[in-house]
Order: structure tokens, then C-alpha cells, then sequence
């Protein structure tokens, strides 16, 4: 089914050069190339990166890398495209829980007291515990896209040498369940990360009421197997909705990162509000949107 074009009949002329599922794993690589950038600047504040706070920031743009060129390989030998790509998103996979780990243990009492181990000002004050997770999403993300489904809306993804992989659903709405488990995750790392300034301004509470809005349309949406033209004109909403809201945040924090006098202090962008978090919510929207194209995978 394809989505947008229940809604917007002008999708179906056109011509987009790739298919969805190359879009997507376009995707995958830019934003973990991206991830890798963002945890560099998140492990600045602390003055030292160690050893093994390396590892995220060398494999993001590697990983993006590395997947590039399985895209260029798949057009020679499909197979061995999809091998390379799996073995990265595996990889992104144990990078993601890893990282997730580290900074639950961060989070937590050195001695474990019952009832004590975490706390929310724990959680609240602590690196990031969902941060690394993305690593982990993306992959899952990245794995969707790498398998073919055939037919198109058949839940039957081909693995390779003739195995197959038969969902209770259409990879469509695999797609969007992933969207909304991930904006889920936004909505709850922007939580803990407001929760900071005691929510005192009204802008921070926009990123949560929107989330959740989105985060329910879009599971929604995936649980229906064939939503009404209302039904997908709302997911189409709800994504529009994350983007201008990760947009106009992006340009908040930059604003309040800035000195009164409008002057740029790297200082200031390394320990004050994170810009490019808020994108975080635009990049989930143009996702949600980019899931509504057409599934056919040829």
C-alpha cells in the first residue's frame, strides 16, 4: 500500500530514482555518521575522551562509510551487500546496548542499596541513557531495509539462498512500529534531558506533548491493516508536526547556546543545551514520512 499517495494522488507521478528501502539504508548511514559526531561533542564536556569512549565516535562515520559502499557493491553482487550491511548493523547493535550499559552503570550508586540502585536524579543527571541506544535502532532500521520483501506488502522478507522470513505484517508497518518505538526514545531522552530546568519554560513541554501524539499515531497506524485516508493523512501530520518541532527547537537551543550579545562561544555549545538533539526529532518525522512511500522494492 502506498501510503502518501492514498492521501497525495501526486506521488504516484513521481519519479524517485530509489527505491524506499535504498532511501532508508541512506539513511542508516548518514545518521550513523551523524551518532558518531554527536557523541564526540556529548564526550567533550568531561575535558578527556578515555579509551573506550572511542569506539562510538570511530565506528559512526566507519559504519556510514563502510555501508556507502555496500550500496555501490549490491549493484554488482547483492549477496555480498547484504552480508557487509547485516555484519555493520550487528556491529551498531552491540555498540548501541554497550554504550547503554556503560551509562546505566554511570547513572547508578557505586554500592547497590535496595530500592537505591537508580533514582530519577540519577537518570536525570546522568550522561544520557538512552543516548547510545540509537546505535541499536538505526541497526534494526538498517536490517529492515537490507532484506527484500517479496511481494510488496507480504510480510515475506528474503534472507538470502532461499530463506525466507514470514512477519504477522506488511514491512510498511514493521517500518512504522520502529518509528514509533524511536520517537518514543526521543520523547523520553528530551524528557530527562528537560527535566534539567524543572520544565519552567513552556517551549520544553511542546517536544513532549508532540511526541507522544506522534509516538501514538504511528503505532496506530501500524497496527491497522488498512488504515482509512484519515488514518494515514494523521500519520502524515504527526510527522510533519516532529519536524517543525525538532526544527524550532534546533534554533532554541542555538539561541539560548548564544551570549546576550548574539556571539558564538564553543564553550557554550559544548555544555549548554545540545543543538543538535532537537533534530533528533525532525530526523524521526522525515523518517515517518519516507516509510509512507511506495514498497515496492524494484
Amino acid at each position: 500500500m502506498y501510503y502518501l499517495a492514498e492521501v497525495f494522488p501526486a506521488f504516484r507521478r513521481l519519479r524517485i530514482p530509489f527505491t524506499r528501502d535504498q532511501i532508508i539504508l541512506l539513511f542508516t548511514a548518514l545518521n550513523e555518521a551523524l551518532l558518531g559526531l554527536d557523541v564526540f561533542l556529548a564526550h567533550l564536556i568531561s575535558g578527556t575522551i578515555v579509551p573506550y569512549e572511542w569506539i562510538p565516535i570511530i565506528f559512526g562515520p566507519v559504519a556510514g562509510a563502510v555501508l556507502l559502499g555496500a550500496g555501490l557493491l549490491a549493484r554488482r553482487n547483492r549477496n555480498a551487500a547484504v552480508l557487509l550491511a547485516s555484519g555493520v548493523f550487528l556491529a551498531s547493535i552491540l555498540v548501541g546496548v554497550l554504550g547503554s550499559y556503560f551509562h546505566i552503570i554511570r547513572a547508578s550508586i557505586p554500592a547497590p542499596v535496595i530500592g537505591r540502585w537508580l533514582s530519577m536524579d540519577m537518570l536525570v543527571w546522568a550522561p544520557p541513557v538512552l543516548g547510545p541506544i540509537s546505535f541499536a535502532g538505526i541497526a534494526m532500521l538498517g536490517l529492515s531495509a537490507t532484506w527484500t520483501e517479496s511481494p510488496a506488502d507480504s510480510g515475506s522478507l528474503k534472507l538470502g539462498k532461499g530463506r525466507k522470513l514470514n512477519l504477522p505484517y506488511s514491512k510498511t508497518r514493521g517500518y512504522m512500529f520502529l518509528v514509533s518505538f524511536g520517537i518514543l526514545a526521543a520523547v523520553v531522552s528530551s524528557a530527562l534531558d528537560h527535566a534539567r530546568t524543572g520544565f519552567e519554560s513552556f517551549w520544553v513541554w511542546v517536544p513532549l506533548a508532540a511526541g507522544v501524539f506522534a509516538t501514538l499515531t504511528a503505532a496506530y497506524t501500524a497496527l491497522l491493516d488498512k488504515p482509512s485516508k484519515m488514518d494515514i493523512l494523521n500519520y502524515a501530520g504527526a510527522m510533519a508536526l516532529l519536524i517543525g518541532v525538532g526544527l524550532v527547537g534546533a534554533w532554541l537551543h542555538v539561541q539560548a547556546d548564544l551570549t546576550s550579545e548574539s556571539q558564538f562561544v564553543v564553550e557554550r555549545f559544548l555544555r549548554g543545551a545540545p543543538f543538535m538533539a532537537p533534530l533528533q526529532f525532525a530526523n524521526l518525522g522525515l523518517l515517518g514520512l519516507v516509510v509512507g512511500l511506495s514498497p515496492q522494492s524494484e
